[in-house]
């Protein structure tokens, strides 16, 4: 009760705070390439069941709905703006929106894509897939798109098994340092 009331706060907070900042995102993907400016990602969410996830459109429209890491040459599919966007992690403020529907928390396992069945049976057989997806989790903090499926799963498991209110906020502050510096982004 008191982590959803505390990701409610804080996502309409960041949201009437951030806003300006959206604005200035959604001009530099609208001008720097033909297409919207929100992008739906397909996303196991709590309980396996697969909701859309809102980004800011970093690719071109008709990349493929894979991985990053899965893609031969993403750097090709980025527009203009995306891999800025992607850098500092502004592609991912739209989730603020999915937090305040209750998709989402802001801190979970990040919600894998609905084709990575590899990812969604691991999580399945510990649990994980109970918890709400977060924008940022253990994992994103421990590595981000630089490690592989096992460690990923580990670490979920690992805030599943310690999940709190101050190990949230551990996790949030590392985010904040570690997307200054753009530690572990697959750009």
């Amino acid at each position: 009760m008191l982590k959803r009331a505390f990701d409610i706060l804080l996502a309409a907070a960041l949201l009437a705070i951030l806003s300006p900042l959206f604005v200035v995102c959604a001009f530099l993907v609208r001008f720097g390439s033909p297409g919207p400016v929100l992008y739906f990602s397909k996303r196991i969410g709590r309980g396996n069941e697969i909701f859309l996830m809102p980004k800011v459109r970093s690719m071109h429209v008709g990349a493929p709905q894979v991985a990053t890491h899965l893609i031969q040459n993403p750097e090709s599919l980025l527009t203009p703006a995306g891999r800025f966007l992607r850098r500092t992690s502004l592609d991912e403020l739209p989730q603020l929106w999915s937090v305040l529907v209750g998709d989402m928390s802001l801190v979970g396992p990040r919600p894998a894509l609905f084709n990575q069945h590899d990812l969604a049976a691991e999580r399945t057989k510990l649990g994980i897939h109970a918890l709400r997806p977060g924008i940022t989790g253990w994992a994103q903090v421990n590595g981000r798109d630089e490690i592989s499926l096992e460690r990923k799963v580990e670490l979920d498991h690992h805030y599943f098994l310690n999940a709190s209110f101050l190990f949230d906020l551990k996790i949030i502050l590392l985010t904040l340092w570690k997307t200054t510096r753009s530690e572990g982004v697959s750009h």
